[in-house]
């Protein structure tokens, strides 16, 4: 109930009730949600017995409020240190859609920041400036006694708290320099006097969070590459940023996973159509995933295979649909497991595991007993903790891409928000302890087996992490690229490539660091230390391509690992010499060695590659789909349109299908050819491409359709807006036969008397994406009675 009295409220407090409210009303896992001061919490150390963790772990605790509150995710640098990311705007002064529907369409509407800018001051007037309140900060707790437990807490940032500002959602730590991202700004934070705190802050990239959408659909999920790439995430709240190159980004209307150098330059959307992707990880051989939350319509949250250039297919609008719960989302099941008629423009998630994704992590390699080996822990937040914790994981290889082998309750009983791996190899997550709203308690504990904790190899993990790599031996940096430990290995290679650069390359033979990279990738007898040197080369490759002359051979490779990651740093580089060994590629025995070939073929950018890529899909015969995909964005890259209309009329369905997905990147209106193609879901595919991108000059093809009616709802449904939409007299006497049709289904027929219904004042929304659309003519209705 809404109290009598909420007029009376400032605009925070406005902002705070009505998105609590809201929030209440659509979320049944609330039993915790009420005030924060209501209810006196538990004590954090009587807390642990409510947990449940395998026996052979203990639990303790590492700090409580009121050392750190609010916590929404923390990372470690190598002494142990924790930075902790709190908020304090979640639901206040940070405006959830929810709460303020009246202003839906002018949110919708929004294509960048400065456009938020006008809607709040279109909105709330005078009162633009109350959204300055409170402000996000970074925290900073280490335990300098060497207990175990924080005796020392510090502000290491804030003033986050321009009326523009989100929620503080991401926070990674290298080198002494820490990221952190709090829309709509990606930050670079140092502590140049050795203060304790940052003395710098500089805004690698502005822009991101062009919507208010829903609070907590902002940017997080800071990791490191293997490439040396920094990878974060971005909510629905979408992003238009202009990059230090002076390339746009602009994707309005959907969430997704963007990386960039750890400048800031070369910044790029790595793959999109992600709804809320909280957190990233990635495995001992790059791989990258993440966990994906639903949108509590009945469809369920999603473990995504991070694949470049990947579309996952949610597109905010869906949420608030006009027709069907969630719209296409639902009726058309994008958010499902792969299946056989299945839209073809997406990727489909690799399992369906927790309801509120939030933390993600792999574990590194050292701590865990033997049996966690390649294990990934996910927090699963769902507002309360009886029904809340960490899920453990593992995935396989499956064709081109993974599919869940294995998961389980690790930790639970937890309100866990984020969880890492310490320097010392133990699992940290933070609580929030209680319900959805600000609960201003925090803690964090810390999970180990206390017989491993103790064991040589965790001691030397720490040890090295701490003292970092700058001054080892060359060869003791080689040895490191075989450590068991996946961030030692990973930092010994960044220090090798970095030693490398500041060398002559042109001069190979004279320089060492370089030798040692080319020596480990070729003749190296751990498969590990091979891939981070073939990455350290890559690396190096995008200064100076010449090293990579020298690892042609490892395109034939006996290891099918090894033969993949040559072929994905031949592409990241756009190592036009590797362009026979990647065209022999797409006839490996292994589809994921494949799949690097053709996404690299696609940035060499070579026209000769076309009929090898076609051939491929050919062959693939449209079985695995991140193949599929890959050869697809292998012919995006050559860009050659005039071919790809040529080939539109190809015999292999697999074929047709691939290219019609190219054109749709390509946003080609020759794509209406296939509204004509013999096999039914083609012709779909090409509907929706009409559509929902939208290709506005094909929307006369799609609207001429309904002349032939399918029986099928998707495409019916399209033709039916597709003819709206023209808005002709023709199109409206089109629509009124259909609606007279017995036999069309209700739905349709109710859909055909709406478009006409409505022929004089369309909605601003879209009927069937739910995203405002333009309508190409719209004839006064007398001109068709």
């Amino acid at each position: 109930m809404i109290p009598e009295n909420i007029h009376r409220l400032s605009i925070p407090s406005l902002v705070f009730a009505a998105s609590f409210f809201a929030l209440v009303s659509n979320t049944a896992a609330i039993e915790e949600a009420g005030p924060a001061d209501a209810r006196k919490p538990i004590d954090p150390e009587l807390a642990i017995k409510q947990f449940s963790a395998p026996s052979n772990f203990k639990i303790s605790l590492f700090a409580a409020e009121p050392q750190l509150r609010n916590p929404v995710a923390f990372c470690f640098d190598s002494q142990g240190g924790v930075y902790v990311a709190e908020t304090f705007r979640y639901q206040t002064t940070v405006v959830d859609i929810r709460g303020y529907m009246n202003m839906y369409d002018d949110d919708l509407a929004c294509k960048s920041v400065e456009d938020r800018v006008a809607l709040l001051h279109k909105h709330f007037g005078d009162r633009f400036q109350s959204f300055k309140d409170g402000a996000e900060i970074i925290q900073k707790l280490e335990s300098r006694d060497g207990t175990g437990r924080a005796d020392y807490s510090a502000v290491y940032a804030d003033g986050f708290n321009s009326v523009l500002d989100g929620i503080g959602a991401g926070v990674m730590e290298h080198k002494g320099k820490v990221y952190y991202t709090c829309i709509p700004d990606f930050w670079l934070l140092e502590d140049r006097a050795h203060a304790g705190k940052a003395t710098s802050k500089t805004s690698l990239a502005h822009g991101f969070g062009v919507r208010f959408g829903f609070t907590g659909h902002d940017l997080h999920g800071l990791r490191m590459g293997p490439d040396g790439k920094i990878y974060f995430s971005l909510g629905d709240r979408g992003m238009n940023v202009t990059n230090m190159e002076g390339n746009v980004l602009a994707y309005p209307q959907t969430g997704g996973v963007i990386r960039c150098n750890q400048d800031g330059s070369d910044m790029e959307m790595f793959a999109s159509g992600l709804r809320n992707p909280q957190d990233l990880a990635f495995d001992d051989f790059g791989n990258l995933f993440t966990g994906d939350n639903n949108c509590d319509h009945g469809d369920a949250a999603r473990i995504v295979y991070v694949a470049e250039g990947g579309d996952s297919g949610w597109r905010c609008a869906n949420q608030f649909s006009e027709t069907t719960a969630a719209g296409v989302w639902n009726s058309e099941k994008l958010w499902a497991l792969q299946y056989p008629e299945q839209a073809a423009w997406i990727l489909p998630p690799i399992a369906h595991v927790g309801d509120g994704p939030s933390g993600f992590s792999h574990y590194p390699g050292v701590g865990f007993p033997e049996s966690y080996k390649d294990h990934f822990f996910m927090c699963d937040f769902r507002g309360g903790s009886a029904n809340s914790g960490v899920h453990s994981m593992v995935f396989h290889p499956k064709g081109a891409g993974f599919s869940i082998a294995e998961e389980g309750h690790f930790f639970w009983g937890v309100l866990a928000t984020d969880c890492q791996f310490s320097p010392d190899c133990q699992l940290y997550v933070s609580d929030w302890v209680r319900g959805w709203p600000q609960s201003q308690l925090g803690r964090i504990y810390r999970l180990f087996d206390p017989e491993i904790s103790k064991s040589r190899i965790v001691e030397e993990t720490k040890r090295i992490l701490a003292e970092g790599m700058e001054k080892r031996e060359l060869d003791e940096l080689g040895k490191l690229l075989a450590h068991a430990d996946q961030r030692i290995r990973q930092e010994a290679q960044f220090e090798i490539v970095d030693r490398a650069l500041r060398m002559d390359i042109g001069t190979k033979a004279d320089n060492k660091p370089l030798q040692l990279l080319l020596k480990s990738a070729t003749s190296n007898t751990d498969l590990l230390a091979r891939l981070h040197a073939i990455w350290g080369l890559g690396q190096i490759a995008r200064t100076n391509k010449a090293p990579l002359d020298d690892i042609l051979t490892l395109a034939g490779d006996k290891d099918p690992e090894v033969r993949a990651q040559t072929a994905k740093i031949f592409g990241d580089a756009k190592f036009t010499g590797a362009f026979p060994a990647l065209t022999n590629a797409l006839n490996d025995d292994i589809l994921r060695v494949r799949y690097f070939a053709a996404i690299s073929l696609g940035k060499l950018g070579n026209k000769d590659a076309i009929n090898p890529l076609v051939a491929g899909l050919r062959q693939n015969g449209d079985k695995d789909v991140f193949l599929r995909h890959a050869l697809m964005m292998g012919l995006v890259g050559t860009a050659d349109k005039n071919r790809l209309v040529v080939l539109a009329g190809d015999e292999s369905r697999a074929v047709r299908m691939g290219v019609l997905l190219a054109m749709r990147r390509l946003e080609m209106p020759q794509i209406s050819s296939f509204l004509h193609d013999t096999d039914h879901l083609i012709v779909l595919e090409a509907a929706r491409a009409i559509n929902d991108l939208p290709l506005n000059s094909s929307l006369t093809d799609l609207a001429a359709l309904i002349n032939h009616p399918t029986a099928d709802q998707p495409l019916d449904w399209r033709m039916i807006n597709a003819n709206f939409r023209v808005g002709e007299p023709g199109n409206a006497l089109q629509l009124a036969a259909f609606a007279t049709n017995s036999s069309a289904s209700p739905f349709l027929r109710s859909e055909a008397v709406h478009a006409l219904a409505n022929w004089k004042k369309p909605g601003f929304r879209d009927r069937i994406t739910g995203l405002p659309q333009p309508l190409t003519g719209r004839p006064a209705m007398a001109a068709v009675s």
